[in-house]
């Protein structure tokens, strides 16, 4: 289903249907195929490109965005099935100026290499901290964000990204100090 120009209907849809979605904060009315994923709706007719598509089979978390505070895999998911709940992708965490503190966690801990997965892998780690029970160890971080890979081997980088935010955020006077 991709589509070479963003917003545009798909004319190979048998039946459009209108869908409503709300994406960082913005309403969004769209006429979809109702076969159209969250995935390819937020990249191919919203022009939200920092979701990546991966696998297209849900086993690769590069497609990781939040919905309702839960991270989902946006390739599993129709869009049809996602409206009248707020949807959050990378573009709606932080600015260059203003950066998420797990963004900036990941610069300062190389929590990415090749950055293909590092959208999927922010947006996780921002539901693990933020709307999940914190992980309590290293070993826990790991297995949580389990669904998300990253083919560089960045994993270090990204526990250590993580472990630094969610010590922050328990200590929040030591965290500054760092």
């Amino acid at each position: 289903m991709d589509n070479p120009e963003i917003g545009q209907p798909d004319e190979t849809a048998d039946v459009a249907v209108p869908v409503t979605l709300t994406v960082n904060g913005r309403r969004h009315d769209l006429m979809l195929d109702p076969r159209v994923t969250l995935l390819d709706a937020l990249r191919n007719y919203l022009g939200f490109t920092g979701t990546k598509k991966g696998c297209d089979q849900g086993q690769c978390g590069a497609c990781t965005v939040l919905v309702a505070d839960r991270r989902i895999d946006s390739c599993l998911t129709l869009a049809v099935m996602n409206q009248d709940v707020p949807i959050v992708t990378i573009e709606g965490l932080g600015a260059p100026e203003s950066l998420h503190p797990i963004q900036k966690a990941f610069i300062e801990h190389d929590g990415f290499q090749c950055g293909y997965c590092t959208s999927g892998q922010i947006m996780s780690a921002v539901a693990l901290l933020e709307h999940e029970k914190p992980p309590a160890s290293d070993t826990e971080i790991r297995e949580r964000m389990s669904g998300n890979l990253c083919r560089c081997g960045a994993y270090p980088g990204i526990v250590e990204a993580i472990r630094c935010v969610r010590d922050a955020a328990r200590n929040p006077v030591a965290g500054e100090a760092a």
